[in-house]
């Protein structure tokens, strides 16, 4: 029987592994075709993704005190926002944004996107940890699609506002890229609340509003980093990328 136990907490872990990766696998495969022009190096995208995964068990704890001490749903919402997109950002400065690997403006839009990818695969697996558990497979499933086209995106969305606020001051002094930097963790946040507001008021059209915008804001973004490509890349051969 414990035999018989262990097995099937094993497969539990298995099922959360594989269900909250694979969307994020599925996302970072389609955000770096559209940077096939001058590809990132493998280990360093690696090491963004497991960056993103391991601010995670960070962010719990402080989440749970940010519950149970703040005096409104508003503002617990608008403080999850600002612990997870801070976190994301600081595992990118750490880890990530001072390499060398990281010299083009589009670089740091793929960067950010890669540890919020990171930071939603650990985020998933936690999730789909209960209904797997309790042997509803349909309901994380279920909850597994969902979160591939919501809260993954919306991690993927919010990062990559931060990444192109880099990307847009990166030949400005000091100060200026600071000062962008700053708006745009603001803005990142101010995206991540609304959405968290949006999807957990009660009511058929708030969730539908919450999709909606993120996905919007996703369209948005993805023109921009196509224009960053276009000036990145515009005086190259078709052949050859900007050397390290």
């Amino acid at each position: 029987m414990a035999c018989y136990n262990v097995l099937m907490d094993l497969s539990v872990y298995g099922y959360a592994f594989v269900g909250g990766l694979l969307p994020s696998i599925i996302w970072l495969y389609l955000v770096l075709k559209e940077d096939h022009r001058c590809p990132e190096p493998p280990r360093t995208l690696l090491l963004a993704f497991l960056a993103g995964s391991i601010v995670v068990p960070l962010a719990l704890p402080i989440e749970r005190a940010a519950r149970q001490l703040l005096p409104d749903q508003a503002t617990m919402y608008l403080s999850w926002a600002l612990i997870e997109e801070t976190l994301k950002y600081a595992a990118a400065a750490i880890f990530i944004l001072w390499r060398r690997e990281v010299d083009e403006a589009p670089d740091y839009m793929i960067y950010m996107i890669t540890v919020a990818l990171g930071f939603a695969a650990a985020e998933n697996m936690l999730f789909l940890m209960s209904p797997f558990s309790e042997g509803h497979f349909t309901a994380g499933i279920l909850t597994d699609n969902l979160r591939f086209i919501g809260s993954t995106v919306l991690h993927m969305t919010a990062s990559a506002v931060l990444g192109l606020s880099f990307a847009l001051s990166e030949t400005l002094s000091r100060p200026l890229r600071i000062l962008a930097a700053e708006l745009g963790l603001i803005l990142s946040v101010a995206l991540h609340a609304t959405f968290n507001t949006l999807i957990i008021t009660q009511g058929a059209s708030s969730p539908l509003s919450a999709f909606y915008l993120v996905w919007i804001v996703a369209v948005v973004l993805l023109a921009a980093f196509e224009v960053l490509k276009y000036f990145q890349y515009r005086n190259l051969p078709n052949d050859t990328c900007t050397p390290l």
